[in-house]
């Protein structure tokens, strides 16, 4: 791959604040969609404690209603002043796919922040309209005033995981897929990685979870948790129907190395006890978290597992707080808290 002028910094590195939209998409969560907003006042509490939180919302009347939820709610960590919401309409609430995706440029005259705007067309046009989401990133770079690239090659934010040193996770079942780049081979996909985020190596994975439609996120499976270690959802029940893609996805991490040859540590997730919701799975993974400045949010689902992955990611980042957050109805969007939130790095001025 070719030297980008682009970077795009991990999640662990410095934010400015992180955005979100807000749900109002009943059909997202049919007979469910009542707990979910209570669900979002928790995960923008945690996060105003820690970082600055922008939340797009639809119109006035849907402003006046989100302000006034988190003006009542009863979380102590809360911090109103760290908290901006703006009208910008969306389709649905996955801001992980449809927000924008900021990276730094380098440039002669020195380091400046910019908008990656990828195509997005709804996880291969499953779900319509999806116009409102498409322009999202347009939207943001003007009101934020940054620059804005296109690409011209379809990208969801939860089909990619970086390290920050040249290395990204993603999966076969995603980006190869024929609903997203059809005209695209896997070494022109990587070439865009390289042009645009500063990449030099992509892990690529196989297959992604059941009851996932997105066609395998890789933010549902594998993630980073500092330069050189990933933590893999694996499943250990021969019988799950997760247990032969997962277990080959963690065969494949464990003979990838670094950019000097080195191998990579790989950590071992639980995955929860199956959800399901009508009869139907869910994509339910502890590997859909969150890293801000201060905590880290982890999807629980009320099973025995979910101490097990807060411990494992609590002593994968000492300096910060790991906080559950019950995901048990959230997920019948198809969907945790990584698929919710966007990170908006710090530029460093030193």
């Amino acid at each position: 791959m070719t030297e980008s002028s682009y970077f795009m910094p991990s999640e662990w590195a410095l934010h400015k604040a992180t955005w979100l939209s807000w749900p109002h998409r009943l059909e997202t969560w049919p007979g469910k969609f009542d707990p979910i907003p209570a669900v979002f006042v928790e995960i923008i509490s945690w996060l105003s404690s820690s970082e600055e939180v922008h939340i797009n919302v639809l119109d006035e009347a849907m402003e006046r209603e989100v302000f006034a939820l988190l003006r009542n709610s009863r979380h102590q960590q809360i911090r109103m002043e760290r908290i901006f919401l703006h009208r910008i309409p969306t389709n649905d609430a996955w801001c992980r796919d449809h927000g924008p995706n900021f990276v730094f440029r380098r440039t002669a005259g020195g380091v400046e922040k910019i908008i990656v705007n990828w195509d997005y067309n709804a996880w291969g046009e499953k779900y319509k309209p999806f116009d409102e989401d498409q322009a999202v990133p347009e939207r943001i770079a003007s009101l934020l005033q940054l620059d804005i690239v296109f690409p011209g090659m379809v990208l969801e934010g939860g089909s990619i995981d970086v390290n920050g040193k040249g290395l990204l996770l993603t999966s076969e079942a995603c980006l190869l897929n024929p609903n997203r780049n059809p005209s695209l081979k896997r070494e022109d996909i990587e070439r865009e990685l390289g042009r645009y985020l500063g990449i030099e190596k992509v892990l690529w994975l196989g297959d992604g979870i059941a009851g996932d439609d997105t066609d395998g996120h890789v933010d549902d499976m594998a993630r980073f948790v500092n330069e050189t270690t990933i933590v893999i959802a694996v499943e250990e029940n021969p019988s799950d129907e997760n247990y032969a893609a997962l277990q080959e996805n963690y065969k494949r991490l464990q003979s990838y190395t670094d950019l000097s040859g080195n191998q990579l540590k790989v950590l071992k997730l639980p995955m929860p006890s199956p959800v399901y919701f009508h009869g139907d799975r869910l994509p339910a993974s502890y590997a859909n978290f969150y890293i801000s400045n201060t905590v880290v949010l982890v999807p629980l689902y009320r099973c025995s597992q979910d101490q097990a992955a807060i411990a494992i990611l609590q002593e994968c980042f000492p300096g910060r707080n790991v906080v559950g957050i019950d995901c048990s109805d959230l997920v019948w969007g198809l969907g945790a808290i990584h698929c919710l939130t966007h990170e908006e790095p710090e530029l460093d001025q030193g």
